[in-house]
């Protein structure tokens, strides 16, 4: 007869390393802008699911369209002056 025996410690064993690390919150925290666009532009989408999108709801989808490309070329941007040394562009 085999023991049963909890598998809390295999569970466990490893939680110190599934947290993130500081260098993986900082790449979130740099990346939520982005994140954010992408959340209201899905909003937009969302609600004209079930119906015929209107004029509001057309123009509401552009308007997150463009925060989302413009939250992206910002992080791009910010990424490209901050790889760069010396200031160089």
């Amino acid at each position: 007869m085999n023991p049963i025996v909890t598998v809390q410690d295999a569970v466990t064993a490893f939680a110190d390393f599934m947290e993130p690390t500081n260098a993986e919150l900082d790449a979130i925290e740099r990346e939520m802008p982005v994140i954010l666009a992408d959340v209201e532009l899905l909003d937009a989408h969302i609600v004209t699911l079930d119906r015929i999108p209107t004029d509001l709801d057309n123009r509401r989808i552009r308007r997150a369209r463009r925060r989302a490309l413009a939250a992206r070329v910002a992080l791009l941007n910010g990424a490209a002056s901050t790889s760069l040394p010396g200031g160089a562009a």
